[in-house]
């Protein structure tokens, strides 16, 4: 009897917490990150399959999103009507020195991983960002090889962490490219109408 009303308090307990975190408009990680007329996001990159390309398009559904990689060529007004659009630009990887083994071998360093990318929303001015990730690396170049595997392996979750990042900027980058879009909106003064007297 006991450990039924246990669960029950443990239950109910579990239940007002998740209803006080709703309340205070908290959402999940995987929660959209836009509207729902927008879910579909096409990626341009200069080289089409890139890293990052794919790490956008496979992260994309965990928001609720639709991942296209697509040319350039291929844009068009009706897709710019409809669709993100997110042009990536070539990434830029850095190594900047920690430190250095008795030897004057490099030690530890850190992996900075940077990208220039280019959001517009349909009917929106473009928002240009620049987007830098890094991670410390170990190097030990009695291990070459597995250091070049984990090398590759680090690579490549700083493309899949820079993906996440772009993605959970969109609802913010959207919000701005409204009210920049209302700003650009002037209104045409009006001329008051002046009756011509009658002599």
């Amino acid at each position: 009897m006991n450990k039924r009303l246990s669960t029950w308090i443990k239950l109910i307990t579990f239940s007002s917490c998740i209803a006080i975190v709703a309340g205070c408009g908290f959402t999940l990680r995987g929660s959209q990150a836009l509207p729902e007329n927008l879910t579909q996001v096409g990626i341009i990159a200069p080289f089409q399959y890139s890293g990052l390309s794919r790490a956008l398009q496979k992260r994309l559904p965990v928001y609720q999103l639709t991942g296209v990689i697509t040319p350039s060529a291929s844009v068009d007004s009706a897709m710019l009507g409809k669709t993100v659009v997110i042009q990536l630009q070539p990434e830029q990887f850095e190594r900047r020195l920690l430190s250095v083994f008795s030897s004057g071998q490099v030690a530890e360093y850190d992996l900075v991983y940077s990208v220039k990318y280019t959001v517009t929303f349909p009917n929106k001015l473009p928002i240009d960002n620049t987007l830098t990730v890094s991670r410390e690396y170990q190097d030990d170049p009695d291990q070459i090889l597995a250091k070049s595997r984990e090398l590759n392996l680090v690579l490549s979750e700083l493309r899949v962490e820079s993906a996440d990042r772009i993605i959970r900027l969109l609802s913010s980058q959207y919000n701005r490219s409204i009210v920049s879009t209302n700003k650009q909106v002037v209104k045409k003064p009006t001329t008051p109408l002046i009756r011509k007297r009658e002599d």
